[in-house]
Formats: structure tokens, sequence, C-alpha cells
């Protein structure tokens, strides 16, 4: 079997390394992005120090993915960032990272997988949220980010079509990671998805086939939507 080559920005923690550790044990060969150290051991994971926000960080990340292979597989854009603020208490540069972080931020690693592309192959899964059709109080920089990945994300979709490649967008309702853990609101982390429920589901779209195009997979807890 040839090797196969991903990746993974937003590594080091929480959905990101869960998806690192799910394509290892798939047999791909995993570049693993983050601002901070990825916790992976293993012969084939390349871990790389980016900040997604800056384009300089990214083109140095595509160097170091040169120096190993000329084409990927598969590209998750995971990375982002979440804080929840009522509008006139957030400050300027709070909602600009958010944009910077999850709307740039992809936009500079989709911009520059262009040279290694595989026509008819690559496939783009790009980790949004129900925020990203949905408004939520006191999320207002986080929702207009994941709406804005979403319009990106659509737009290149058919600006590449001719390529062949795939766009999904996976739309989690909430996932009960340490994200939560860093907002001052109380919600029932019971009725959260989990990791490995969010994994299984990861599991079907990266293994499905190349003909198959899922544009947007929704998913949930049985529960319903936290409130």
């Amino acid at each position: 079997m040839s090797e196969r080559f991903a990746l993974v920005t937003g590594s080091s923690q929480g959905l990101g390394l869960a998806i690192c550790q799910y394509l290892l044990e798939s047999d791909y060969v995993v570049i693993g992005a983050s601002r901070s150290e990825t916790p992976i051991e293993h012969e084939r994971f390349i871990p790389a120090k980016v900040d997604v926000r800056d384009e300089d960080d990214v083109v140095e990340l595509f160097e170091i993915i040169k120096e190993t292979t000329d084409a990927l597989h598969l590209v998750v854009n995971n990375a982002g960032i979440c804080q929840m603020s009522p509008l006139t208490e957030m400050s300027t540069d709070d909602f600009n990272n958010h944009l910077q972080t999850n709307v740039v931020g992809p936009f500079h690693i989709m911009k520059h997988t262009y040279p290694f592309l595989i026509q008819n192959e690559t496939h783009f899964i790009n980790i949004l949220s129900i925020a990203a059709q949905k408004g939520y109080p006191q999320m207002s920089a986080y929702c207009a980010s994941k709406h804005g990945l979403n319009g990106l994300v659509t737009s290149l979709r058919e600006e590449w079509k001719h390529l062949g490649v795939r766009f999904t967008n996976l739309i989690p309702g909430a996932i009960n990671t340490t994200l939560w853990d860093k907002i001052d609101v109380e919600f029932p982390r019971d009725k959260m998805l989990s990791i490995e429920e969010f994994i299984e589901v990861f599991a079907t779209v990266e293994s499905s086939s190349s003909t198959i195009s899922m544009p947007e997979v929704h998913l949930n807890h049985r529960s319903g939507e936290i409130s």
C-alpha cells in the first residue's frame, strides 16, 4: 500500500489530538500543526509548531511538508478558538482573533495546500459547528467566524470543482472537550457528544470512497442541542 499523507491543524489537544491518533492507526503519515506541542511520539507523526493566523508560519509548515511529500491526501482544518462574551463587553482584539484563527487560518492552509492537491482524491474535512448555521447569545464572534468559514468553503468547493477534490464540513453540536473548562458558564456535559463518538463519524467520512460527496455532515447528542 502506498503511503497516504494527512495534515491536521490544532493537533495538540481535544479533537485535533484524537483525529491525529485515529489517522495514525489508519496508517497515514500525519503532519500535526499546532501552536503548542502535540503529545504524540510515533514514527509516522511529524510535529510542526505553527500559528495558522500567520501566513509566514504556514509557508514554513509547507516547506516542512515538502521535505516528506509533494501530495496531501487529507487536510483537516480543526484549529479554532471559542470565547463567550456579551457583544458590548468583547474587545475588538478578541473579535478579530476569532476571525483570524477560525477563518483566516483555514484560508492560509487551503491556499498553500494547492500545490499539494491530488486530482480527484484530496479531501478537506473542516471542523465547523452548529454555530456556522445558527446564532447563539454571547457567542457573536464565534458564530461570525464559523459562518465565515462555511462561506469560504462553499465558495472554494465551486472554484476547485474541476480538480475533483472534496470538501466535507463536519457540523457537530457540543462536544465534551477541555474547551468547556475555559468557559465561565455551566453546561450539562452528559448531554454533549464524547470525543469517541465524534471520531466514529469522522472515521465514516474519512474512509468514504473518493466518488462520494458529503458536503455537510451534522451530528449531535441524541438529547438534542444543549442550552
